[in-house]
């Protein structure tokens, strides 16, 4: 006799695939929105100096700043495994941006993060300036090879590109300021925007994947099939 049966089958790459991306995007929201939080606990207005003086020794919720820093460097790394099956070279810039973030995290600037040759400064200073500009510029370069590269869907590259269109002129623009001008409002305004635009992208790219993942699974989810007895 022939009976239906469910066959049930083992989670795909797909799936996998997917949660990762869900993992990251979660990372990326709640350390983004710990970071704020540090952000706004900052004596005096929140919009003024550099966003990584939350961090610093003093200040009402640094550690919190730090490991919100901490879990959107997670974020990164997860997206960086969730799109390695599209691009290694991007999987390997994202890996490094996280690795870059998590060391800004880890090694905090002193306080007002003073940056040559304006103030005085402290190997502190220098190594979690130079951690947080080389990370944005491999994210950079991570988003460029997402929208010009074939391997990724339509989605993704209009989502990599229009990011892009903000990234290059803000963070060129915040550099130079850096180097010529020194830490000012016009800088401070700069850097947050760059940060919202960045984030976003991160937490698009990881929605995005997510669905990809989840819809190339939903047909192995299970499968009727006839048993003979």
């Amino acid at each position: 006799m022939i009976h239906p049966a469910t066959v049930h089958v083992m989670p795909s790459l797909s799936d996998r695939r997917g949660l990762v991306a869900a993992l990251a995007g979660a990372a990326v929201l709640v350390g983004a929105l710990t970071m704020l939080a540090g952000l706004v606990a900052v004596p005096g207005p929140w919009t003024a100096g550099y966003v990584s003086e939350a961090g610093t020794t003093g200040m009402p919720l640094a550690v919190a700043y730090r490991w919100g820093l901490g879990g959107l460097a997670l974020g990164v790394a997860l997206l960086g495994r969730a799109l390695s099956r599209d691009s290694r070279p991007v999987a390997v810039l994202l890996g490094a941006a996280a690795t870059l973030a998590a060391c800004s995290g880890a090694v905090p600037c002193t306080g007002g993060c003073p940056l040559p040759p304006y103030e005085p400064t402290t190997v502190a200073d220098v190594t979690h300036t130079a951690a947080s500009v080389l990370g944005m510029v491999l994210l950079a370069g991570a988003i460029a090879l997402v929208a010009l590269s074939a391997s990724f869907d339509a989605v993704s590259r209009r989502l990599a590109a229009a990011a892009l269109v903000f990234i290059v002129p803000l963070g060129g623009t915040l550099g130079l300021i850096m180097l010529f001008v020194g830490r000012g409002a016009l800088g401070a305004a700069l850097e947050r925007v760059l940060l919202v635009v960045t984030v976003s992208w991160l937490i698009g790219a990881s929605v995005v994947a997510a669905a990809a993942g989840r819809a190339r699974s939903e047909p192995r989810t299970g499968r009727r099939a006839m048993v003979a007895e």
